[in-house]
C-alpha cells in the first residue's frame, strides 16, 4: 500500500480534521456534532496514515 496523501494535502487534512473534531466534540449532544466528529476522525486518520481510498478510486496522488 503506497501512500497517496502528502504535501499540502496532508497539512490541510490535519487542520480540517482537527477543526471538525473540535466542532464535533463541542456539539456532541447534537446529530450534526456527531457527524462532524466522525468526519473529522476520518479526515485526520487519512492524513496520519497518508492513504485515502477516495484518492485511489479517483487516481489522485499528492505525494511528491
Amino acid at each position: 500500500m503506497n501512500p497517496n496523501v502528502g504535501g499540502l494535502d496532508r497539512i490541510l487534512r490535519i487542520v480540517v480534521g482537527i477543526a471538525l473534531l473540535v466542532v464535533g466534540y463541542r456539539n456532541r449532544d447534537r446529530t450534526l456534532g456527531t457527524l462532524a466528529f466522525v468526519a473529522g476522525s476520518d479526515v485526520f486518520a487519512t492524513a496520519i496514515v497518508q492513504r485515502c481510498p477516495a484518492n485511489e478510486l479517483l487516481g489522485i496522488d499528492t505525494c511528491s
